[in-house]
C-alpha cells in the first residue's frame, strides 16, 4: 500500500521549475562554468548510483555499449555526462517537461564534447505525466529503455495536485504507471528521493515490479530509529 502523499508545494509547480532554470540559463550564458545545481550533490548521488550500475551490470544485464538510458526530469543532465564520463556508451536521452531545464543541458552537453558524435546526449522536451506517450517521438526505443533515472522527479510530481475540491488528486498516483511503459521488460528503474524512505518507495512501486537494489548512504540515527537522508532503489519491471 503507497504512502499519503506530502501537502502540496511551490516545488510540485512547474512554473517554480521554468523560473528556476530560467535564471541558471541566464547565469551559465555570462559564465559557462555556471551549470546550474545538481540535485543530491551533498550525498554523492550521482557518484554512487554509478557505482552502483558498475558494479551490477552483469547482475542487471547491462551492456555498456548498449544498454540505453532515460533521465526522467534531468535537470542540467549532470547525471547522463557523469554516466558517459564513467563508460557508458548505449544511447541516452534526458526529458524534462521545463524547456530552459532543456536548453540548459544542451548547452553544458555541448560545452563537455557530448553535443554531437557518437558520445551525443541528447535532450527533449516532455512530461512524463503530460498524457502524451513516448511511443513514436523519435527518442524512445521500441520495447523501452534498458535504464530510465529518477533522480528527485518522483519527490516533485508527489507534491503537485491536478483538479479542484472533491475531484483535486495527486498526480503521483500515476506515476509508477507512467514510468513502467518506459522502461523495456527486464530493464530497471533507478529512483533517488529525499521525501520517501525505501519502504515507502516499494509501496508505490509494487504491482509490476521487484526490487533488485538499494543504495546506501550515511545513516543517522533520531528517536531510537535509524534512516538515511535519501533513498535511492532499483526496480525492475516484471510481467508484460
Amino acid at each position: 500500500m503507497s504512502a499519503p502523499a506530502p501537502p502540496s508545494s511551490e516545488l510540485g509547480t512547474k512554473n517554480y521549475w521554468t523560473t528556476t532554470y530560467a535564471h541558471d540559463l541566464a547565469h551559465h550564458a555570462h559564465d559557462p562554468a555556471h551549470t546550474g545545481t545538481s540535485w543530491f550533490s551533498d550525498t554523492r548521488a550521482e557518484d554512487k548510483i554509478v557505482a552502483y550500475l558498475d558494479a551490477h551490470a552483469a547482475a542487471l544485464n547491462l551492456d555498456a555499449d548498449a544498454t540505453t538510458f532515460l533521465d526522467l526530469g534531468m535537470g542540467n543532465g549532470s547525471l547522463l555526462f557523469a554516466l558517459r564520463d564513467g563508460g557508458w556508451r548505449g544511447g541516452m536521452v534526458g526529458v524534462d517537461y521545463a524547456a530552459e531545464a532543456v536548453e540548459l543541458a544542451r548547452r553544458v552537453g555541448t560545452g563537455k564534447g557530448y553535443g554531437d558524435g557518437e558520445g551525443k546526449v541528447r535532450f527533449e522536451v516532455w512530461d512524463v505525466m503530460g498524457g502524451e506517450g513516448a511511443e513514436g517521438q523519435g527518442w524512445c526505443p521500441e520495447g523501452g529503455f534498458g535504464v530510465v533515472l529518477d533522480k528527485g522527479t518522483f519527490d516533485a510530481v508527489a507534491l503537485s495536485v491536478e483538479g479542484g475540491g472533491v475531484e483535486q488528486r495527486r498526480v503521483c498516483e500515476g506515476y509508477a504507471g507512467a514510468v513502467r511503459r518506459l522502461v523495456r521488460v527486464g530493464g530497471v528503474l533507478v529512483l533517488t528521493s529525499c521525501n520517501w524512505t525505501e519502504g515507502e518507495l516499494r509501496g508505490w512501486f509494487g504491482e509490476g515490479w521487484e526490487v533488485v537494489g538499494r543504495i546506501r548512504y550515511p545513516t543517522f540515527r533520531f528517536g531510537g530509529g535509524e534512516g538515511q537522508s535519501v533513498s535511492s532503489v532499483c526496480f525492475r519491471r516484471v510481467g508484460e
